[in-house]
């Protein structure tokens, strides 16, 4: 455990200096040092590291639910929605479609429309912040992408981890959908009506029994959930979305921040120990595809969020670079789909694909200039004429 944490450490100290996200880099890593890599071997067994790589998972879910507010849903309007609402369109719609099209199996293919669908909010947060464009105009918007991806990645999962787990009938199925989406239901009730009286409960001034509090009740409900058939990401993810709406809510957020950080770190190192670097050649041209068509659909749907809030080519090649990264969320999938026995191609898949497009995404955002110059320009109106003079 403590060669990963420096191992982490020291490949991610380099990639800051050349401004490189610290995710591919954590994997990187795991497969350097995994058994599947010729070399000094730090961990010959994955599984070892298996459940500090689950607490990471579910303390990642968990921070996002805290960063989530419903408000957000409220103050974008209609705008928010149905920005969000085509960048999933287009890119969930582009990666069911290839899913299908590289012909590994129906459960393969849901995965991997989520895998292609869905940003990185890690990585666009942390890109939005490194290029300075907080402030920016296009950022609402972006923002609110993120927002509408995050209550389908809740759906979405709940809805996908029957499908997994290979219910034996149609039936069968529908019943294990009704009890995540039934469970689901009781936490979301929770948010809505509960948040005060949950407060209280959570209320304290010493943060050693804050920290103790959330993060029993962050990993009892996703070993719940798990139980009902959701998810235990999404578990973390609901009480996180809970008690970031209480008034103990920003002193948590403090308090998980460098537990995520170290913790999720793990996660990242230990997805990598499972990969075999001899397995990604063999995926090497559906990678490339992907990644290519992931390119095409952000940029679409960033000239879509333009054309709805009235941006011009630059706000428009800002959104479709900065969304560009995918991340956690298709690691997610990927250990789901490890575990639940699907084709052994779409680990080292996604490892390349996840690679790949969180080394592209921050770079091309930086040099969204050039992406601009090839868009469409905003027309400007024409000024009105002078008045006539009057002789």
């Amino acid at each position: 455990m403590g060669g990963a944490f420096v191992a982490a450490a020291v490949l991610a100290r380099l990639g800051n200096r050349i401004g490189l996200p610290t995710i591919p880099l954590f994997i990187l890593a795991g497969i350097l040092l995994g058994p599947n890599t010729p070399g000094f071997v730090l961990l010959h067994d994955p599984h070892d590291l298996e459940m500090l790589s689950a607490l990471g998972l579910v303390l990642l879910l968990f921070y996002l639910g805290l960063e989530f507010h419903m408000d957000d849903l409220k103050s974008g309007g209609k705008k928010m929605a149905l920005a969000g609402g085509v960048y999933l369109a287009l890119n969930v719609g582009a990666g069911l479609a290839f899913g299908f099209a590289v012909g590994w199996g129906t459960s393969e293919a849901l995965v991997l429309a989520g895998v292609l669908g869905i940003s990185s909010s890690a990585i666009v947060t942390k890109t939005l912040v490194d290029l300075g464009r907080i402030g920016n105009p296009e950022t609402k918007p972006i923002l609110g992408i993120i927002v509408v991806e995050d209550v389908f990645l809740a759906l979405y999962l709940a809805a996908l981890q029957p499908v997994l787990a290979g219910a034996d009938s149609m039936g069968s199925a529908m019943v294990q959908i009704g009890k995540a989406f039934g469970f689901l239901l009781v936490l979301a009730l929770a948010a809505r009506f509960g948040t005060k009286v949950i407060g209280k409960l959570f209320a304290t001034k010493d943060n050693e029994l804050l920290v103790i509090s959330f993060l029993g009740a962050a990993v009892l409900v996703a070993g719940i959930a798990e139980e009902f058939g959701v998810a235990d990401a999404i578990g973390a993810f609901m009480v996180g979305l809970i008690l970031g709406n209480t008034t103990s809510g920003e002193r948590i957020r403090e308090l998980v921040h460098p537990l995520r950080d170290a913790f999720g770190a793990i996660f990242f190192f230990g997805f990598g120990l499972s990969i075999d670097p001899g397995d990604l050649p063999k995926v090497l041209v559906p990678v490339l595809i992907a990644v290519a068509l992931t390119i095409v659909m952000n940029v679409v749907a960033g000239l879509g969020a333009a054309k709805i809030y009235g941006f011009g080519a630059q706000p428009a090649a800002n959104v479709a670079t900065t969304l560009l990264a995918r991340g956690e969320f298709a690691l997610i999938l990927a250990t789901m789909a490890s575990v639940a026995g699907l084709d052994d191609r779409l680990s080292p898949f996604i490892a390349g694909y996840v690679l790949i497009l969180a080394v592209v995404a921050p770079l091309a955002a930086g040099r969204s200039s050039w992406l601009a110059r090839l868009l469409p320009q905003k027309e400007e109106p024409s000024p009105a004429p002078s008045p006539t003079p009057v002789s």
